[in-house]
């Protein structure tokens, strides 16, 4: 079943973007819930329609996601977390924590853009990826210390 996407989807694709998934996943999770349309030939030329007026803006937004990614470059995060004797921490590091973190050094980042390959459970240094385009991300390092 072909679909187009109303909106960026984690592991299936971008907004706009005309992607085939198994039709139960689109009639009974993502058109009911508004995260996608079915890819008519009509709503398709409406599709094509809307990008060709919006060339210009998403220029625009792609700069703008450049520009954040240049001044993310070379930042590096420290992260206090409360750990036993050996180390592990109570809990785990998620992007909430490194969105905070990187609010305090002045950069607003929705924590939905930042992705953890792996869990964060101890004391050491991991890398997280910022999606800020479709096309754009930065790998922030940070460490995890024990406060």
């Amino acid at each position: 079943m072909k679909i187009i996407l109303k909106e960026d989807i984690p592991n299936l694709g971008y907004k706009d973007d005309v992607v085939e998934v198994k039709s139960g996943y689109g009639r009974n999770y993502l058109i009911p819930f508004g995260k996608a349309v079915i890819a008519s030939p009509s709503a398709l030329k409406i599709l094509a329609e809307n990008q060709k007026q919006r060339a210009h803006k998403l220029a625009q937004i792609k700069a703008d996601a450049e520009a954040a990614a240049a001044a993310l470059e070379g930042v590096s995060l420290t992260i206090g977390a409360k750990t036993s004797s050996t180390g592990t921490i109570f809990g785990s590091v998620n992007s909430i924590q490194i969105a905070e973190a990187l609010e305090k050094l002045g950069h607003n980042i929705d924590r939905k853009c930042i992705y953890i390959k792996e869990a964060v459970k101890e004391v050491g240094n991991y890398v997280a990826t910022i999606k800020l385009h479709k096309e754009v991300s930065v790998e922030i390092p940070f460490e995890v210390v024990s406060e």
